[in-house]
């Protein structure tokens, strides 16, 4: 609606225009009665006061009738939008609680990451997904190839899970092609080959993409150089390439040894550095140890900023093992080969499961070469690491993965004790995390 169209006839706004008009005019004469003259009388005074007293009345209801006509006049122009004042009042207080929600970094990769990222964001605006970009196969491998852009893959799961769609612009995002020559390509793939392509970087066309899907906080790739990650074996054997680290007991069995990306020396964004620097609280994983997790690890100043940073900094540990990468693995396995790749005492406290898991899920995966990772308590606690257990599971479709949200509200409530409650100045913030912790899962 122009500017103008407010003031044709019927629209009912210009008589409350003319009313605010009065007040004002009412109240600049009650004041220069008062300004005007020292000793006044008793009439002057009542008439001086009843000016001021009419023309904040007649202020505040042209205010509230110039609101109440422009909310009819946006319902009645065809927007199917919700003015429920008390939706509205709801909304701004939510909003309000996740502005004031702690900074959390995620690390990783993969279908883990994501997952968490949907549990945090009831909790916060304030979260930032830092993603691998090693993959180089399927749709995002293909999309590499063809048009020399970073792998969309993770960024894509990750902006979804961050975003506040409808479930069938999601699924429409997630849609694969079936046949022809777009078979197995992500259409939330081709999206962000196609904002990359309008885009003078991939940083810009990942940060248009989460505009376009109003994300609740910041989807970052670690880097943005064209990086191999290769995998050397126990016995010397090295194997490059992402998709081929986990299938490399078909060829070449062996367990992995040590991961590295080539080239060596690869720059990490800036604004990565910067929202770990800036984090209250930094979580890597859930997902692939060696594929996931530990890539992000070996760009050139990560493990620096988490050095340095301040943030309590917590691993949640994969429920399974993963053929290819972990076979056998404990949780202090886990923990042993991230500290490897990084630095002894990245690791302050440990998510992971240990609640039971269904027999027939257990033999279901042991057929597939994978096992429940141990939790071996001792070797843990005495690296000084804290654990946090618990049942942190959700099985679907005959998979076992983490529960997002009890994955979220562990990670909150552990930042909400550690970080908020010990600042003066965040009090209030601590207050407002833990009310909402109360809500949503009580």
């Amino acid at each position: 609606m122009r500017t103008v169209d407010w003031f044709r006839p019927g629209i009912r706004i210009k008589r409350w225009i003319f009313l605010a008009a009065v007040g004002i005019a009412s109240i600049s004469f009650g004041l220069s009665f008062m300004v005007r003259e020292i000793y006044r009388s008793l009439i002057q005074n009542l008439l001086s006061v009843l000016l001021i007293i009419s023309g904040c009345v007649f202020i505040f209801i042209s205010i509230k009738y110039i609101v109440k006509t422009v909310f009819n006049a946006i319902s009645n122009s065809g927007f199917r939008i919700s003015l429920d004042s008390d939706r509205l009042s709801n909304l701004l207080f939510e909003k309000r609680i996740l502005i004031k929600g702690p900074k959390i970094v995620a690390i990783g990769g993969g279908t883990g990451l994501s997952t968490m990222l949907r549990g945090l964001k009831v909790y916060s605006s304030n979260v930032t997904a830092i993603v691998t970009v090693a993959d180089d196969g399927g749709g995002s491998g293909v999309l590499r190839q063809d048009l020399g852009m970073l792998p969309p893959g993770d960024i894509r799961n990750c902006i979804l899970a961050l975003a506040d769609t409808e479930p069938i612009m999601e699924k429409l995002l997630q849609y694969r092609f079936e046949d022809g020559m777009l078979k197995g390509q992500s259409f939330g793939n081709l999206f962000l080959a196609a904002m990359d392509g309008i885009s003078t970087s991939f940083e810009e066309a990942v940060r248009k993409m989460s505009d376009v899907l109003a994300v609740t906080g910041k989807v970052l790739p670690v880097t943005l150089e064209d990086v191999t990650l290769c995998a050397e074996l126990e016995d010397g054997h090295v194997i490059c390439g992402e998709s081929k680290i986990g299938k490399h007991y078909e060829e070449h069995p062996g367990r992995i040894k040590r991961v590295f990306l080539e080239p060596k020396t690869i720059k990490p964004l800036q604004e990565a550095i910067d929202a770990i620097n800036e984090a209250d609280i930094i979580v890597l994983g859930p997902g692939s140890l060696y594929t996931s997790v530990i890539p992000n690890l070996l760009v050139e100043g990560i493990c620096g900023a988490l050095k340095k940073s301040n943030a309590v900094k917590v691993y949640a540990c994969n429920v399974m093992t993963q053929p290819g990468e972990t076979e056998g693995y404990t949780v202090y396995d886990h923990i042993k080969a991230i500290e490897q790749h990084s630095y002894k005492g990245i690791i302050n406290y440990c998510i992971l499961n240990t609640s039971d898991i269904p027999e027939e899920l257990i033999k279901k995966y042991m057929d597939d070469g994978a096992e429940v990772v141990k939790v071996d308590y001792d070797l843990i606690e005495n690296a000084g690491i804290k654990i946090l257990g618990g049942n942190f599971i959700s099985v679907n479709n005959n998979l076992i993965r983490h529960d997002s949200k009890k994955l979220a509200e562990s990670v909150i409530d552990l930042v909400a004790e550690l970080v908020l409650a010990k600042d003066k100045k965040r009090i209030i913030d601590y207050y407002y995390v833990k009310d909402r912790l109360k809500k949503l899962v009580g």
